[in-house]
């Protein structure tokens, strides 16, 4: 692969990875025993009733969805970036063929070529 798309890819990367800790960082706390997982703070706020309480249930149940997500899409950029380090960037995980430059461009943490993601 070309060394000019490969830093342009590892930017990329780099960036999202960036974006996804600091909106993880807005309702979350990262866990310092285990790597690429946060916890959502619950967000206890002063005692109210009982209405109250269920809607901050509803908004925790919420953001452990967002975080879930959040903490998949971290892990296949780290991932992808390890893979960089290692030289190992850009095979299918299935079929060990190349994975096609467009879709990398589009979708840098990929792990499986088109025809493996079919």
């Amino acid at each position: 692969m070309d060394k000019k798309i490969l830093e342009q890819l590892k930017e990329k990367l780099e960036s999202e990875k960036s974006t996804i800790e600091k909106e993880l960082g807005s309702f979350a706390t990262e866990d310092q025993n285990q790597k690429d997982n946060w916890n959502t703070r619950y967000p206890n706020r002063e005692m109210g009733n009982m209405e109250e309480e269920a809607d901050e249930m509803q908004e925790y149940d919420n953001m452990l969805s967002v975080e879930h997500n959040l903490e998949l899409r971290l892990k296949d950029i780290n991932l992808a970036l390890s893979k960089m380090e290692k030289g190992d960037y850009g095979k299918c995980e299935k079929c060990q063929k190349e994975i096609g430059e467009e879709r990398l461009l589009a979708n840098p943490e990929a792990r499986l070529c088109m025809k493996c993601n079919s």
